[in-house]
């Protein structure tokens, strides 16, 4: 009875100790918000270049650090395209350094006046961009974000509290490690990055009930994760369920682009949001352009579903459910249907899509421009892959997360998407009557 007492009151106390490191870190970064929101363009912008060499300077004490994290990922059996997020490469380190220096060379939007207008009783009414304050992101497994959603709070002048997944804990710790050094050299508020060293899931819950110091989250991860999130905080909460993303190939299009698309969409990285779930075709242009796209999605190990129709056309294919025009595969998997005409491949998108990117491949200028009004998502494209979808190559910088609502973002966001705008009034003594 003694050792159960004994083992009650060392959970109590470890969560009383969850509980006040997680405060103690979202106090600090409210102090630091103040602070950073004074800091010039000039200084934000030497830190975020020192930050990319860095970074690139200590590249293999990264990936050694990547690497205990991926030897625990395959013992704990994590999925493939997750190990493709864990995983820091070279190349994703280089991708990391060059955001931090694209974002530094992006215009500053805190301070912006936005528009101005005069009154008739003379006053100067304005807009001008602010800080958002504190951001809590919470994440899975890509270790990159820690250095893109560092920089895009950083020149955006928001302190941000990053809180990544268990798997990438030594990863996001070595980037946070470099973030927090030259911020210090810069006498930055160091503060104004901070990493949640805790993988127990109380520190999150503990972050989500903070909304005296904590302006908004950010969650960036599987639906489960963004759901969880949602319920759990008490804190205004920007949204990304999850990317079911289409290509609709139209009568008429050139279809030697459309398979190339198709391909590039589906397979070049099937693990993440903006890559290819559900291909409509116009029943037009099926006889022509399904049976060829089909085998060279299949010869690229992609195993199709699809409708009657679709499966009529290619063989191999297996018969899709009601459930896969709702799936994100987040794999070599594609959904594959015939549609009447746009009219039918509108309505499939607005019954199945959930907001993020969808792609029109059309020679028509009138159904292009069409798709582009009708189309309610966040990202709308024509004649090009969902895959550009991306802050980045947007030419935001990099990006903070893919906003699925509208409020207060809607799609990729970047630095404007880290601010708000307050009035700013200049009068000559008037009162009002």
């Amino acid at each position: 009875m003694t050792t159960f007492y004994q083992a009650v009151r060392v959970r109590k106390e470890l969560s009383m100790n969850i509980k006040a490191q997680v405060i103690e870190i979202a106090q600090k970064a409210r102090a630091a918000a103040a602070g950073l929101a004074r800091c010039s363009a000039e200084q934000k912008n030497r830190a975020l270049a020192e930050m990319a060499q860095e970074l690139l300077q200590q590249k293999d004490m990264l990936k050694k650090e990547n690497a205990r994290d991926l030897a625990a990922a395959r013992l704990t059996g994590l999925a493939a395209a997750m190990i493709d997020r864990l995983t820091l490469k070279d190349s994703t380190i280089e991708a990391m350094a060059a955001g931090l220096e694209e974002v530094a060379a992006l215009p500053d939007p805190v301070g912006k006046v936005t528009s101005m207008w005069r009154r008739p009783n003379g006053l100067l009414v304005g807009r001008m961009r602010i800080p958002l304050g504190v951001i809590g992101i919470i994440y899975e497994s890509r270790p990159n974000v820690t250095a893109d959603a560092a920089a895009l709070c950083l020149k955006s002048g928001n302190a941000v509290i990053l809180r990544g997944g268990s798997e990438a804990i030594h990863s996001n710790r070595a980037i946070a490690d470099i973030l927090q050094g030259v911020l210090r050299k810069q006498a930055l508020p160091e503060a104004a990055i901070q990493l949640i060293p805790i993988t127990d899931r109380k520190a999150v819950s503990e972050m989500l009930k903070l909304e005296e110091y904590i302006d908004v989250i950010i969650p960036r991860g599987g639906e489960e994760l963004i759901r969880a999130v949602v319920q759990q905080s008490k804190i205004p909460v920007i949204k990304h369920y999850k990317g079911v993303c289409h290509i609709f190939v139209d009568t008429g299009a050139d279809f030697g682009m459309a398979e190339n698309i198709c391909l590039n969409a589906k397979t070049q990285r099937p693990g993440v949001c903006n890559a290819l779930e559900t291909l409509l075709v116009h029943q037009d242009a099926a006889t022509q352009f399904l049976p060829g796209a089909a085998a060279k999605l299949q010869a690229a190990g992609v195993a199709l579903r699809g409708c009657e129709k679709a499966r009529a056309l290619a063989p191999g294919m297996e018969p899709a459910t009601e459930d896969d025009w709702y799936r994100e595969y987040l794999e070599l998997v594609l959904a594959v249907r015939v549609v009447r005409d746009m009219d039918e491949a509108i309505a499939h998108i607005e019954k199945y899509g959930s907001l993020h990117t969808e792609a029109i491949i059309t020679r028509d200028y009138h159904n292009a421009q069409r798709f582009l009004n009708e189309v309610n998502s966040s990202t709308v494209l024509v004649n090009a892959s969902t895959r550009f979808s991306d802050g980045f190559e947007l030419g935001l910088g990099a990006e903070i997360g893919i906003s699925t609502t509208k409020l207060h973002a809607f799609g990729p966001m970047g630095l404007e998407e880290l601010t708000t705008s307050k009035f700013i009034i200049y009068g000559d003594g008037q009162v009002r009557t």
